[in-house]
């Protein structure tokens, strides 16, 4: 993996209240449309530190699409390269016969149905009009979704992280995230609570072109995966540590 770094470094008032602040940060090319973003964050005071990896990408030019992993025989690497995608990550949650959680939308055609459930707030969705996190109740079947994965809890929304996310269960992360004007990303984060990363998404400027309005935490710990194609040739690939039933990734329009 070929990376160009540019290290910044960001000076933290000393306040009581621990913050997060961005180390270093590098962006690779990736295919048509994509980039690649590696962040390195630390919290001093608390100690702790995290990397997020986004694919950042357009909506006027990319999509996404929803792989059913029905079999559990494809990991994310390989349901990438099979599907012809720029960037994937693992999706929603299964249970323990591998039955989707939540609505699930694979090119059209519903898989499983919506469900009403505490954690399962929020849905990633791709139609004709673009890349959208909606909260579930926003959700419309009239507006015909190619893909759609229902997971949650939201991260962000409007901005701002949402209160009452999780403090002290640090784990793998994996999430979706959209802003204006037109850039969605997938991404991963090393392990942090769901709190921490509401906050990172939320308070910390993560790319230039990138500013998040609504952030969706997908499936995580041992299932969580990214993987990006490089336009130097090669991907870079974090992967997932247990089969998967579903995968979300970027393709071109």
């Amino acid at each position: 993996m070929r990376f160009r770094w540019a290290p910044f470094f960001l000076a933290v008032a000393a306040t009581a209240h621990a913050e997060w602040a961005i180390n270093s940060a590098d962006s690779e090319p990736g295919g048509p449309g994509v980039v690649h973003r590696r962040v390195i964050l630390e919290n001093a005071a608390a100690n702790d530190r995290a990397i997020i990896d986004l694919a950042i990408f357009s909506a006027k030019t990319c999509t996404l699409r929803v792989i059913d992993n029905q079999d559990g025989v494809l990991n994310l690497a390989e349901a990438m390269k099979r599907g012809k995608c720029l960037a994937g990550v693992n999706g929603g949650y299964f249970g323990p016969d591998s039955t989707p959680l939540g609505l699930l939308i694979s090119d059209g055609k519903i898989i499983t149905p919506l469900i009403r459930a505490r954690l399962l707030t929020g849905m990633l969705g791709a139609s004709s009009r673009g890349v959208q996190i909606l909260r579930s109740r926003e959700f419309s079947p009239q507006q015909k979704f190619n893909a759609v994965v229902q997971c949650g809890p939201f991260l962000v929304d409007r901005g701002q992280s949402l209160r009452g996310l999780e403090k002290t269960r640090l784990a793998r992360r994996t999430f979706a995230a959209v802003g204006s004007p037109d850039r969605a990303a997938l991404g991963f984060c090393s392990e942090v609570s769901l709190a921490s990363l509401g906050e990172i998404l939320a308070t910390k400027r993560l790319a230039s072109d990138l500013k998040i309005e609504r952030a969706l935490n997908l499936d995580g710990g041992s299932s969580s995966a990214f993987w990006v194609a490089h336009e130097s040739g090669g991907a870079f690939s974090i992967s997932e540590q247990k089969n998967v039933r579903d995968f979300v990734g970027i393709v071109a329009k």
